[in-house]
């Protein structure tokens, strides 16, 4: 590997660190060579506080004098919660910036390489492209369109089904892949799950070190079924979770949910659920880049209907279950042949005992 790649590799692998922390500012990673030596590191960790630009350079000290900067991300030219970083930039004194990708914002489109370029530093943009370019994906998408990136991931058997005739779902995948899942849940904003799911599993939502409240926790449940002994309403997190819900949930409820400590939406209903269209849009304005909806059937169907999916991650056992009042992994009314949504086929691999196939919106 070329030493300006493997630089920006590094700085890549900072960034991810900062996954599902940020929201609504992207992960960034930033590394400072001297010498062919790594003087500084650093990386976005939280919105509002240091960019990672700012973290490497406080980590190099007066060594970033001279120095190059390897960043994932454009920096950024104008104060808002923080200073711009072109700024400590040229006052670190580094003569060379590699870019690995511009800022998609169009307030910020290209600013940051021509106020270095024009402050003598020399730039160079597209040093691991792809892989940055799959990182903002998420930010990308909230700042073109105000919505979300939508993942559904969707545990089944290889028959498509995801509970028995009893309603039990656990576990039909193995421990490899739930393990998967949770550090999924450690990289994205918020995990979302249909109240019937809520009320059948009770759910954490949580993994393993996220018990900040930093995961956003939606339940979508058009009528309030949710028990106030549910997990989500209940632990240390219950300020993180959202209530998604109808007028046709009981004012006493929601009034219940928020002495809980949850956040509750009311929005319009559609077809005896919460609209999607206008769920999606409040997540965006909340500012949720990534969201991960873990089920079941009935959302997901709703969300694949109104077009919102991004990314589709489906978990497939090798077992099977038949029968007709067995859970299927998608619900609704369902598509003819000529109208179903076509889905395209990215990669796949072996989790334990399970198959992992990623597909996307056609």
């Amino acid at each position: 590997m070329k030493p300006d790649r493997h630089y920006m590799e590094r700085a890549l692998e900072l960034a991810r660190k900062g996954e599902g922390r940020t929201h609504p500012n992207p992960p960034v990673g930033a590394v400072i060579v001297k010498g062919g030596r790594v003087v500084g590191e650093g990386f976005h960790k939280k919105a509002g506080g240091p960019h990672a630009e700012i973290e490497a350079i406080k980590s190099a000290g007066k060594k970033a004098d001279k120095g190059a900067l390897y960043v994932t991300l454009e920096p950024c030219s104008s104060a808002g919660k923080t200073p711009p970083c072109t700024k400590a930039i040229i006052e670190a004194g580094i003569e060379k910036v590699f870019i690995a990708i511009k800022d998609p914002n169009p307030k910020n489109h290209g600013r940051g390489i021509y106020v270095l370029r024009k402050a003598g530093i020399r730039t160079v943009e597209g040093t691991s492209r792809d892989e940055a370019f799959e990182l903002i994906t998420p930010f990308r998408k909230l700042i073109m369109t105000g919505r979300p990136y939508l993942t559904l991931k969707i545990g089944m058997t290889i028959d498509g089904k995801i509970a028995d005739f009893t309603g039990k779902s656990k576990w039909i995948t193995g421990k490899e892949s739930r393990a998967l899942v949770h550090d999924l849940r450690r990289r994205v904003d918020a995990v979302m799950v249909g109240g019937r799911t809520a009320v059948a599993d009770d759910p954490s939502l949580l993994c393993t070190g996220r018990r900040d409240g930093s995961l956003r926790r939606i339940i979508v449940d058009s009528s309030g079924k949710l028990p106030f002994t549910a997990k989500v309403l209940n632990d240390s997190c219950a300020s993180a979770t959202i209530v998604a819900t109808t007028e046709k949930c009981a004012k006493s409820r929601i009034k219940k949910y928020e002495a809980k400590g949850a956040e509750v939406w009311v929005l319009p209903g559609s077809r005896g659920g919460v609209s999607v269209p206008r769920l999606i849009d409040k997540l965006g304005k909340a500012g949720l880049m990534h969201v991960l909806c873990e089920g079941g059937g009935e959302l997901a169907f709703s969300l694949i209907k109104a077009g919102v999916t991004d990314n589709h991650l489906f978990f497939i056992a090798a077992k099977l279950l038949g029968g007709g009042k067995s859970v299927p992994s998608i619900g609704g009314d369902g598509w003819s042949l000529n109208s179903a949504p076509n889905l395209k086929f990215k990669e796949y691999e072996n989790v334990g005992e399970d198959i992992l196939i990623r597909a996307v919106r056609k």
